[in-house]
């Protein structure tokens, strides 16, 4: 399956850590831009399956300009960042499949429509489920299960597994835990990551336990 070209529009970083965590995890090549940029790169085609475009001005303008980027590519689609402002007159183009999300919705919310954008009807693909051992993680239905029964986690040690699970190999510092997986509004202490993963440990048992390593003096990874 072919990788999935998306690119990121945004004159601001408030949507971009959201969204950039939201890709991590998928089969796709992503290029930012600010929209001066994008105009510039785009005069003469657009190449991208995918436009994440965070609209500030008049979202009308905006829509109408790039309705007609979009529309010379039949396979191009859109997501449209919008403040909460702009609902009451915003109309989305026809001759695009799009959808629009509000600013600082959640990275799952962004990852559902991604997806729901990018390969619709086939949301949970091979690409979602990650198995090591006899432990399945399905990223699309934020599940585990071991031999087949599932695992009662909540949702960051669901988040920690994941994200862990999806950087094999990698060493993450506690501060670098917490940025990725808790977010930059989060202010409690480092130590936090280190209860969480007791926790997890726990749940999954002493033979996959061992994939989830302590690198004394920096941090955790998963060792496969």
């Amino acid at each position: 399956m072919a990788r999935k070209q998306v690119a990121f529009v945004a004159d601001s970083l408030d949507n971009a850590y959201t969204f950039q965590n939201a890709l991590s995890d998928m089969d796709v090549d992503v290029v930012a831009w600010s929209s001066a940029r994008f105009e510039k790169a785009t005069a003469q085609r657009f190449d991208f399956d995918l436009l994440i475009y965070e609209i500030s001005g008049n979202v009308s303008e905006v829509l109408h300009r790039l309705e007609r980027v979009l529309s010379s590519e039949s396979n191009a689609c859109a997501l449209f960042v919008v403040d909460e402002a702009s609902l009451s007159g915003l109309c989305l183009p026809t001759q695009v499949k799009c959808d629009f999300i509000l600013s600082g919705a959640s990275g799952a919310e962004c990852t559902a429509r991604i997806r729901q954008l990018l390969w619709p009807g086939n949301e949970t693909n091979v690409d979602d489920y990650i198995v090591v051992d006899g432990m399945t993680i399905n990223l699309a239905t934020y599940q585990v299960d071991v031999d087949g029964s599932p695992l009662d986690f909540t949702y960051l040690e669901y988040a920690l597994l994941a994200f862990l699970a999806s950087h094999p190999g990698r060493t993450y510092s506690r501060d670098a835990l917490l940025s990725r997986v808790w977010g930059f509004d989060y202010y409690g202490g480092s130590r936090t990551v280190d209860v969480h993963v007791r926790r997890i440990r726990a749940k999954l048992g002493p033979e996959l336990a061992q994939h989830l390593e302590t690198v004394r003096g920096v941090g955790y990874l998963w060792n496969v």
